[in-house]
């Protein structure tokens, strides 16, 4: 498939004040795509829309709102039609992460992870996927991980609803497909951001060693596979490769990442 055209084009990035969410925006305003930025955190949402605009040249609406609402799918279709915006692309980015043991992980940070990873990913899918599907074309791109293949001590609800995305993510891809819609689930490994709270150091090292991708590099070459009609995109050969060799851990070495990491209580 021929790499599809965005500029001018409305795109809806979640998770949009930082980190990759934000990646995701600068890389869709180099191509001259227009933004509705949405994000829980108000201030740093305006700041970066209002850079966006600055240095790109392009419209990005900023829209604060908790996704984990039951009805945040129809606010913004609404804030969209109010601003005459026809959208053409979905990227659902906005995420959480913590690495516990379940049993003492709040009751709280439990439906987090349920009403944002599944419940709101589900929902903003179906709710963009019917309306692309009236129009006949349009791409949404939803963010699982390397995580959904490795269930690891720590990681219960962060890997298992990544899981739910690449399976929910893949089922959609092949209904819409017959549409002109095209849906993509990125798999990313280590991705040196804030989100899981990596030393400034380490994560210096890491990046050094190859073991973590630049968030921008990412992000760039998720919208080109998604724009070439990618169904899945796994970055790095290595992280590729290391999927076959993930569900073959013995319990032995899963029980070493519990007891040196969460009983000692190095993570928080």
């Amino acid at each position: 498939m021929r790499k599809a055209d965005i500029k001018g084009k409305v795109a809806v990035v979640t998770g949009a004040s930082g980190g990759i969410g934000l990646e995701f925006c600068k890389t869709l305003a180099e191509r001259g795509a227009r933004l509705l930025m949405v994000a829980i955190d108000d201030a740093p949402l305006h700041e970066a829309a209002a850079v966006i605009r600055d240095v790109y040249g392009v419209e990005a609406y900023p829209m604060t709102l908790d996704l984990t609402v039951p009805d945040a799918p129809e606010r913004i279709l609404s804030y969209l039609a109010n601003l005459n915006l026809d959208p053409f692309m979905l990227v659902n980015n906005a995420g959480i992460f913590s690495f516990n043991n379940l049993t003492d992980t709040s009751d709280a940070k439990i439906q987090a992870f349920i009403r944002l990873h599944v419940d709101a990913t589900t929902m903003l899918s179906v709710r963009f996927a019917r309306y692309f599907r009236q129009r006949g074309d349009g791409f949404i791109l939803n963010m699982s991980s390397m995580s959904c293949w490795m269930p690891m001590p720590g990681l219960a609800m962060y890997s298992a609803t990544k899981a739910y995305i690449r399976a929910f993510t893949r089922s959609l891809a092949y209904e819409m497909r017959d549409y002109g819609v095209h849906v993509m689930a990125a798999c990313p490994g280590g991705i040196a951001t804030d989100l899981f709270g990596l030393p400034p150091h380490l994560k210096r090292l890491a990046l050094r060693l190859g073991a973590i991708e630049r968030p921008d590099r990412f992000a760039r070459r998720a919208v080109d596979r998604l724009l070439r009609g990618r169904m899945q995109y796994i970055n790095g050969l290595t992280n590729r490769l290391a999927i076959l060799f993930i569900g073959l851990l013995p319990t032995c070495l899963r029980m070493q990442v519990k007891h040196r990491l969460i009983d000692r209580g190095i993570t928080k």
